[in-house]
């Protein structure tokens, strides 16, 4: 049975109006449940401390909306206005996602539809007591809502970046499909219709075409389960929606590492940051940016082969490692290793199978004792109130060593050769994981604790060991991070470094610097 829904000490509610958003149904990695519930309850926190805005829009189809109501909507609506200027990859984005949506939906004299003046809005009052004190319940929709000219059909149009594979939660469509049958204003339509429609490319896909009889039934059969969920969530899910939640101060999950990064604040507008971001900046400020905003990557670049054999090996390890009763990988290694979802040609099979028998040697589930001693790919997050940057991390792999955890990455490649420069640079996450293992910020004893990186090469695998607590390599550790991190953290506009780099630069599309430009999507 679950436990009863209490709030964090710290909030108060300030509000009896329940209002949510239809894409808190959807959930994700990118969602808290408990802060979804917190903001759908009307929570707010007394922390006085204002937050410095970002100069450039950080909303990825923002500027897309705006774009669509100054050129749909009634003109006696103001259209939408964004409070800051789009970075130059956003801009190219948001007039490609404009001409898309065009072509994707050219005007049907058969069946006209217009943009309505306002977005629906369903509202609910119930009629005795509410067991979350609620006064009324709202449901919100957001997307291009249009309606035909006697109210009797409504449409609304889903912009995505691209379609993906699966479909949206079954939740998530009925609560959409009941604000269209039931929402104000305007009077109750015949016929409602959801239409999923990419950026990218202008394909669609419709999600529910019926009448508002059977989308009052889709809701009643999937509705009620999935607000249950969002209003009543109680997992507080650290990670890349911290940079924006107005619940930090209070985060009972997130745990505080000031001065990690070794920079300071300077009122600078809290951010994340991780070392796949760090490396992204180095290469290209607009590259870090552009990716953050999660512009569609080129494939050829970013799904590379030699890149798509080391995750696949990556996510065999990981289901390997983390099911059942820990036992040591052996040599082994079955004919069809390659997990579903990657496309390997035979000689990248091939030398993966190699790879993964030279892996047994190293395995560290020979250390461990049972499954609670296994994190596989666990994601590391911490505040660094200092910088007021939340930092995320997902180690390969932590195992427990006679009750200290040890930091494992594991890295794959076709080479015999050995880098030369010093393995906290060649490979930064160890440098981040050097402090954070030497701070004590995963727990444990610190007697055994240590970072380790596995490389498996068609010779062979290598296992180095660091010491985390050693002053020479904390020292060096914390100078690999400080360099990072140090002119991105200052960085408010993210100008594009043309080079050489750009002929490989998975959102060079988007890019409109001199040696990106022709570069193929």
């Amino acid at each position: 049975m679950s436990q009863p829904w209490l709030p964090p000490d710290g909030v108060t509610r300030t509000s009896e109006v329940i209002t949510v958003s239809a894409g808190m149904f959807k959930g994700g990695e990118f969602r808290c449940p408990a802060a979804d519930a917190l903001k759908t309850r009307g929570y707010h926190t007394a922390d006085p401390v204002p937050r410095r805005r970002e100069r450039l829009e950080h909303f990825t189809l923002g500027p897309f909306m705006a774009a669509c109501d100054a050129r749909y909507q009634p003109s006696d609506r103001p259209p939408r206005t964004r409070t800051a200027p789009s970075h130059d990859g956003l801009r190219n984005w948001s007039d490609h996602g404009v001409k898309a949506y065009e072509a994707a939906f050219p005007t049907d004299p058969e069946r006209p539809l217009a943009e309505v003046p306002e977005p629906w809005t369903y509202r609910y009052r119930p009629s005795g007591p509410d067991p979350r004190d609620a006064g009324e319940y709202r449901f919100t929709v957001w997307g291009r809502c249009l309606a035909s000219a006697d109210g009797a059909h409504r449409e609304l149009r889903l912009p995505v970046h691209r379609l993906n594979v699966s479909l949206p939660p079954d939740g998530f469509t009925a609560a959409v499909a009941l604000v269209l049958a039931e929402g104000a204003p305007g009077p109750p339509p015949e016929h409602v219709r959801i239409v999923e429609f990419a950026l990218l490319d202008g394909r669609t896909r419709v999600l529910f075409a019926g009448t508002r009889a059977q989308a009052l039934a889709r809701y009643r059969e999937h509705g009620p389960d999935a607000l249950a969920s969002v209003l009543d969530g109680q997992e507080y899910r650290p990670g890349a929606a911290c940079g924006g939640c107005p619940y930090l101060s209070i985060c009972p999950a997130l745990r505080p590492a000031p001065g990690l990064l070794g920079v300071e604040a300077r009122e600078r507008p809290r951010r994340t940051w991780s070392v796949t971001n760090g490396r992204n900046y180095r290469a290209c400020p607009a590259r870090d940016h552009m990716r953050r905003l999660h512009l569609p990557m080129a494939d050829a670049v970013e799904r590379e082969v030699t890149a798509e054999r080391g995750r696949a090996l990556h996510a065999y390890l990981a289901d390997r490692h983390g099911h059942g009763s820990p036992r040591p990988c052996t040599v082994e290694v079955p004919e069809d290793w390659v997990p579903d979802g990657f496309d390997l040609p035979d000689h990248e099979r091939a030398l993966g199978a190699i790879l993964l028998r030279r892996h047994s040697a190293v395995c560290p589930l020979r250390c461990v004792g049972d499954g609670t001693d296994v994190r596989t790919e666990p994601r590391v997050v911490r505040h660094d109130t200092t910088a007021d940057v939340v930092v995320i991390a997902a180690p390969d792999l932590l195992y427990r060593d006679a009750g200290s955890w040890v930091w494992r990455e594991t890295k794959t490649s076709a080479s015999d050769r050995r880098p030369k420069r010093p393995l906290l640079e060649v490979y930064p996450q160890l440098a981040l994981a050097v402090v954070l293992v030497a701070g004590g910020h995963l727990g444990g004893a610190l007697s055994r604790a240590r970072v380790e990186l596995e490389v498996l090469r068609p010779g062979g695998a290598d296992l180095e060991t660091i010491d985390p607590f050693a002053p020479t390599n904390r020292t060096a550790a914390e100078q690999v991070l400080r360099e990072m991190v140090a002119d991105w953290h200052g960085d408010d506009h993210y100008a594009a470094a043309p080079g050489r780099s750009c002929e490989r630069c998975e959102v060079a599309r988007w890019c409109s610097a001199p040696a990106a430009a022709g570069v193929a999507a």
